[in-house]
């Protein structure tokens, strides 16, 4: 039998592709999933579930152990479940670190802490830098994260970091896009509808890794056997601001558009307003303040040069190749 695997958040875009990434390299995969989840992307054959509860941490303990004493523990857990969007930013830092932090403290309660604990994270722990100059983020850099969502990941790295002899490896991936991802297909359904919409006119210098390339990166690690490791995943490229939406566009057969530059302080305001309704009405928004602050920065270059030399990471899919799945995707799904 194959090693024993947890993907917490298997319900959601990233989360789905990790457990297909088991299954395919022979693992026995238990998809970490809520009650109230989703299971329409978990529907292979072999996916075993485990209902896991991170906002009770006592009703978290006694579903752990019940699964401790019906199969053991877990050879690796990908840790992937978390919190994106919030009508309240206090629950990033509920959903993202708090979250995290029960479940280990849990699992080494119940002394089921597993060979690998993998914490996907977010380039966005860094925030804004090297804005001047443009040189690609390193791990050297200290965090700057301006974003409620970045400072809950950060929370996340520096409480692993502070354990003692925990197996953990973190993942930071740039701005991951792929079938089943629903923020990028909004910026695809406005391009159908004649739209396209850029943030700020001064230079920005865009990252992307395809979901695939982040699966194939989590798996080397956990083949490689790496440990108290931390790693950037893009797919090497650099982009302008248009280049996404050019290749979106090509894909969709090249319809008539109008590209409109909005200007920072425009977008600001329709983002503060945004956020305020949202409140009001108890609902997460797609523009708030956080997102304006993502879509403000203007340079999200990083290194990947450690996760190829020591894990021997290379990039399946151009961003051009990505895209052409994804969109074709969409369409199949009649998204688009």
């Amino acid at each position: 039998m194959g090693k024993k695997i947890l993907v917490t958040g298997a319900s959601g875009f990233i989360g789905s592709f990790l457990v297909e990434g088991g299954l395919e390299r022979g693992m026995q995969v238990w998809a970490g999933v809520r009650k109230s989840s989703s299971r329409k992307y978990l529907q292979e054959e072999g996916i075993q579930f485990a209902e896991l509860d991170f906002t009770d941490s006592d009703h978290l303990a006694e579903q752990l152990m019940s699964h401790k004493k019906e199969h053991g523990g877990w050879d690796y857990i990908i840790h992937c479940a978390g919190v994106t969007k919030c009508s309240d930013k206090a629950d990033f830092e509920i959903g993202n670190y708090w979250a995290t932090r029960h479940f280990i403290e849990t699992l080494m309660r119940l002394d089921m802490v597993p060979e690998r604990f993998i914490y996907i994270s977010s380039l966005s722990i860094f925030g804004p830098i090297h804005e001047k100059d443009y040189t690609p983020i390193t791990e050297q850099d200290t965090p700057q994260p301006n974003t409620a969502y970045g400072i809950s990941k950060l929370h996340s790295e520096q409480y692993l970091h502070e354990l003692k002899d925990f197996p953990y490896v973190i993942f930071r991936p740039t701005g991951v896009y792929g079938p089943r991802e629903r923020d990028y297909y909004l910026m695809a359904d406005s391009i159908s509808k004649h739209l396209d919409i850029a943030a700020g006119f001064r230079r920005q210098d865009i990252t992307f890794v395809y979901v695939k390339d982040l699966v194939k990166a989590v798996y080397l690690a956990i083949e490689k056997q790496v440990v108290c490791r931390a790693y950037f995943v893009s797919d090497g490229g650099v982009y302008n601001s248009r280049t996404f939406s050019d290749l979106i566009r090509k894909e969709l057969g090249n319809p008539w558009w109008i590209r409109f530059t909005c200007p920072l302080f425009l977008l600001k305001t329709i983002s503060f307003f945004a956020e305020q309704i949202s409140k009001l009405f108890h609902k997460s928004s797609t523009l708030n303040l956080d997102k304006y602050k993502i879509m403000k920065q203007r340079n999200w270059r990083c290194d990947i040069s450690p996760l190829e030399r020591e894990l021997g990471y290379k990039p399946d899919y151009t961003l051009e190749r990505g895209v052409k799945e994804t969109i074709a995707w969409y369409k199949k799904e009649g998204w688009l």
